[in-house]
């Protein structure tokens, strides 16, 4: 029983080792993407919590509104990897993988901002701006 504890756990490792590495590495900005959408599906349920979810027609919580978010999510990190991937064909360093999830991280951002409007909190107008540059910068780039 134990080494299959050992193997199972060995499996896991090598599979976040492969995750990492296809991600491009673990650093600062993935590190920063990971929060900001783990924020923004935090503040997405706490919107439908209090019944005020722009994603559903009662505002209340639906789990296929919640399972498009979290696919969407998935699909960023696939983006990322297919970034990461062409950085090393092309040896470009990282650029194309820093677009990708500057470009993500800004609509993250605004979708968490969108929440935070949804359950009535004031929000600074500069912030607001800052990000929705930083967003329309990364898609001239792209």
């Amino acid at each position: 029983m134990n080494h299959l504890l050992k193997g199972a756990w060995s499996t896991l490792g090598t599979l976040a080792a492969w995750l990492c590495w296809a991600l491009g590495g673990w650093d600062g900005t993935l590190q920063m993407l990971f929060l900001i959408m783990a924020l923004d599906l935090l503040t997405g349920l706490l919107c439908a919590a209090h019944g005020n979810s722009g994603k559903t027609a009662g505002g209340g919580f639906l789990s296929g509104a919640f399972f498009t978010g979290l696919t969407r999510k998935l699909m960023v990190m696939g983006l990322v990897m297919l970034a990461a991937a062409l950085d090393r064909l092309l040896g470009t360093q990282g650029v194309s993988r820093l677009a990708v999830i500057g470009f993500y991280a800004a609509n993250e951002g605004l979708s968490i901002v969108e929440n935070a409007a949804l359950l009535g909190l004031p929000f600074p107008r500069g912030v607001l701006m800052m990000l929705e540059k930083m967003r329309d910068q990364e898609m001239k780039e792209v």
